[in-house]
């Protein structure tokens, strides 16, 4: 049965293709105003779920990036994403960084030039890129299939367009190309996506020829009611779905299916011309919600992005403004160790920052992070080898004490244990493990040694006090001396005492001062009375000082040491004046008197090397004695 033709008022373009082709380019207007791609957005996503995911995993290294590298490789190219790969090679690449620094500092600090630095090949790098590169080319050759495929289904789509435009022209064989119709339409509903540039366009010439077919031919009114009819059922079903979308509080899954529905509503035939603005209408309204609540969705996000990226970037100044440089404790690392940590457990309580900065800032973050704890291990391993050395240098004088305990060569015995117990106090801390250990090694072998000493020389004391009597005898021989007794008896009585001062030995320390000083007062009241030389009265105290250090080697060796060095800076000063003689000239009246001040000068230093060399004779002549 043939249906009568339609009219011109017909057959001009639907309402419902206008209306559906302006909604298609608002959804366009629509992304390009909020600047979202689904598919990015998708990306986004599961970065989101993949970081969330690992930020409790332990740091990653150059092989663990290497390891998941390849696994995104053996994945699907559809399953992996564009800011996996990023974030893969942003890693690797900030290690790589650090590793050629420091091999570029270490490189200075052993005096090389730092322009002759060259970075090393590294096998992991080489790896890592390779299978980048092969992800990439993976996921390159894939996209290439997806643009062919995509090729070759517009080219069938317009093929089908075109036999149905054909089909419309045939007037006179509706009845018999109807089913066919139907199939054409089938067949084009089933074909897959084509490049997005076209997609719009394709669409409303599918759309124009079929309802040039449905409106402008004389169609079975029986096929074409029941073709709006079984249209119209469709589009109610995806107007309720649109509608049931609302609900949904995953809005980005939402969108996502909004979208299928319209490409549904797309493959869809028309309804019936009176009901085609209503249905449109209903649609556009509910998927109108879903799209404020995207924008929304958005824009909050957008405003929580950048809530977050200010705390980020104050968390990041506020680490880089803490000062490590200067602590020299285990104290005070641990208690800096413990503001980073409370700084980082506040960095992981924050959400994402925008894509754009995210990245940057937790390297610059992780960066300053990396500074704190490298410094802080380069200390404890530089602490920890200073207490090792100073065990060392410890346990080596509790063995050499233990060594000596039993010595019986008790003055120079006891000098060097009392230099060990010296340098004991000198050298630092120990690992609080060997720390008493070592320490009463040390004290118990000097304790040791000190306690036989005191045994053994028991009979000494009587000794010393034989000498202090007779010390005291000279001081009494020394005062009996008046101003009534001849000089030369006087000076003879002087020198007799003071030869039998010096060949009597030591007396009990805490007399030595008391009787020390009793014999220079009396001896200085004698060579004033007596007029002698002073140059001659200082030797004699000096020569009497030297006397009294018999028996202690080190200080007269440090002693001759002084004097030594004193000499060798005046033989400097006579060599730097009769230098500066040579510039001199006794033509002018200022030059002669400069010359003469000179002479005066050298010839005063001269009398001090001959007084400094007769010092230096008497200490080599006591410390002889004293091998003897």
């Amino acid at each position: 049965m043939e249906m009568p033709e339609l009219s011109s008022n017909e057959a001009t373009k639907a309402p419902e293709e206008q209306t559906l082709a302006q909604a298609a380019t608002e959804q366009e207007s629509h992304a390009a105003e909020t600047d979202i791609d689904p598919e990015a957005q998708a990306e986004a996503e599961m970065t989101e779920a993949i970081e969330e995911q690992q930020a409790d995993e332990a740091p990653a290294t150059k092989a663990s990036l290497l390891e998941r590298a390849k696994a995104l490789l053996e994945k699907d190219p559809d399953e992996v994403y564009r800011d996996e790969i990023t974030r893969l090679r942003q890693q690797f690449g900030a290690i790589r960084k650090i590793e050629i620094e420091a091999d570029r500092a270490k490189w200075a600090e052993e005096g090389n030039a730092p322009e002759d630095f060259v970075v090393a090949a590294d096998p992991e790098e080489a790896a890592f890129n390779e299978t980048i590169t092969a992800i990439r080319d993976k996921k390159n050759a894939r996209a290439a299939e997806v643009e062919e495929a995509r090729r070759k289904n517009l080219e069938q789509k317009n093929s089908i367009i075109e036999q149905i435009i054909a089909l419309a022209e045939d007037t006179d064989n509706v009845n018999r190309t109807f089913q066919q119709y139907i199939d054409l339409q089938a067949a084009f509903n089933a074909l897959g996506e084509v490049p997005p540039t076209e997609e719009t366009s394709v669409w409303k010439r599918f759309q124009e020829a079929r309802e040039r077919y449905s409106d402008n031919l004389k169609i079975n009114k029986e096929l074409r009611d029941y073709d709006f009819k079984k249209n119209l059922e469709q589009k109610l079903l995806l107007i309720d779905d649109a509608t049931a979308l609302a609900d949904d509080e995953d809005i980005i899954t939402a969108f996502r299916r909004l979208q299928e529905l319209h490409d549904k509503w797309r493959q869809i035939g028309p309804v019936a011309k009176e009901l085609r603005d209503d249905i449109w209408a209903r649609f556009k309204d509910a998927s109108a919600v879903i799209n404020k609540k995207y924008q929304a969705f958005f824009e909050e996000r957008k405003e929580r992005e950048a809530k977050n990226e200010a705390a980020k970037t104050a968390l990041c100044e506020q680490i880089e403004a803490l000062d490590f440089s200067a602590l020299s404790s285990f104290t005070a690392w641990d208690q800096m160790t413990t503001q980073i940590i409370a700084l980082q457990n506040e960095w992981k309580t924050l959400g994402y920052a925008s894509r754009k900065v995210n990245n940057a800032l937790f390297a610059r973050f992780r960066q300053r992070c990396d500074d704190f704890f490298t410094a802080k291990a380069a200390y404890f391993k530089a602490v920890k080898e200073e207490y090792a050395a100073n065990l060392a240098r410890k346990t080596a004088l509790a063995e050499e004490a233990e060594a000596l305990k039993d010595s019986t060569e008790w003055r120079k015995t006891t000098d060097r244990l009392v230099e060990m117990q010296k340098e004991w106090k000198t050298i630092g801390a120990v690992p609080k493990k060997h720390s008493d250990a070592v320490w009463k090694r040390f004290q118990e072998a000097c304790d040791y040694f000190f306690e036989q000493k005191k045994q053994a020389t028991s009979g000494q004391r009587a000794e010393e006090q034989a000498n202090l009597k007779a010390k005291r005898e000279i001081i009494d021989a020394l005062a009996a001396i008046t101003d009534a007794t001849p000089d030369d008896e006087a000076l003879a009585s002087l020198r007799r005492l003071q030869e039998a001062w010096q060949q009597t030995g030591h007396v009990p320390f805490r007399e030595k001062d008391k009787i020390n000083d009793a014999y220079r007062t009396l001896t200085s009241q004698l060579r004033r009375r007596l007029n002698l030389n002073e140059t001659r009265a200082r030797m004699d105290r000096f020569e009497t000082s030297i006397k009294e250090l018999e028996g202690d080697n080190a200080k007269l060796y440090r002693e001759r040491d002084r004097l030594v060095r004193a000499l060798e800076g005046r033989r400097a000063d006579i060599r730097t004046y009769e230098n500066n003689i040579g510039f001199l000239t006794s033509k002018s009246k200022t030059g002669e008197s400069m010359l003469r001040e000179f002479n005066q000068k050298i010839e005063r230093l001269r009398d001090d090397i001959r007084q400094i060399e007769e010092k230096i004779r008497i200490i080599d002549s006591s410390i002889a004695n004293e091998k003897k």
